[in-house]
């Protein structure tokens, strides 16, 4: 029952608010009519529109039809940050344990700690899932995000991430995945990352990581001993980079 001048907009809202970790799907569908009733005299359809029309017995247009299908996803509020600290030049090795809180599961098992995978930080789509290749098994998919390509090309090589165990709490419906995560910074600095988890059954998770390198040790102390007044006295020594 709206009506629509020429060339009008309509904007329509859709609100989502999921009650579960898990996958919704709905369809927007569009049914347009000329207000007098009347067909139009012509039939046409393009599917770049996705759009179709409803033909009449004469082979008239009787309306158009403009077909969305809507996918919601599910996520869980924001964690609070994991911070992972280590001084420059050194290395840190320390296993993290995220809660995935609210998985809907078709079954209830989940895949052995054997099964893990290395984390991939390119597209989403070559992230590996995480199964032993059974139907009763979740499947998660992980992935390490950066805010900017600055900060990719700062951490990506300093930061090894792998998946070492599972647990499933069938009661309270947690899942916690235990990852195994490499730092090992060349030179101060204080960077952020996201480690965002999806389960095959629904639901998506984000953990911010904070990665933190402090100032190294020392090198080496130089002692200069002055050969006399208004002398000067020289000490060499050499630099050595680690990148180009």
């Amino acid at each position: 029952g709206i009506h629509l001048a020429p060339k009008e907009k309509l904007e329509i809202p859709v609100l989502f608010m999921p009650a579960e970790m898990k996958m919704y799907k709905a369809v927007v569908v569009i049914h347009v009519m000329r207000e007098d009733g009347e067909n139009w005299p012509y039939a046409e359809s393009n599917t770049d529109l996705n759009r179709n029309v409803i033909v009449a017995e004469n082979g008239e247009t009787r309306g158009i039809l403009w077909i969305y299908p809507i996918s919601g996803t599910s996520e869980a509020p924001q964690q609070k940050s994991v911070v992972l600290r280590c001084q420059a030049r050194q290395r840190l090795e320390q296993r993290v344990e995220l809660l995935l809180i609210g998985v809907m599961p078709g079954a209830t098992a989940l895949p052995d700690a054997g099964n893990s995978a290395v984390v991939d930080t390119e597209e989403s789509s070559n992230t590996p899932e995480v199964a032993d290749g059974s139907s009763s098994t979740l499947e998660f998919l992980y992935e390490l995000q950066y805010q900017s390509d600055e900060i990719r090309s700062q951490l990506e090589s300093l930061i090894g991430m792998e998946l070492v165990e599972k647990e499933w709490d069938t009661v309270s419906r947690i899942v916690t995945l235990i990852f195994n995560v490499v730092f090992a910074p060349s030179k101060p600095m204080r960077n952020e990352a996201t480690v965002v988890i999806q389960c095959n059954a629904g639901g998506l998770w984000k953990f911010p990581l904070v990665f933190i390198a402090t100032e190294p040790e020392v090198d080496d102390v130089i002692n200069i001993e002055a050969v006399g007044l208004n002398k000067e006295s020289i000490v060499s020594f050499k630099l050595t980079s680690q990148t180009r």
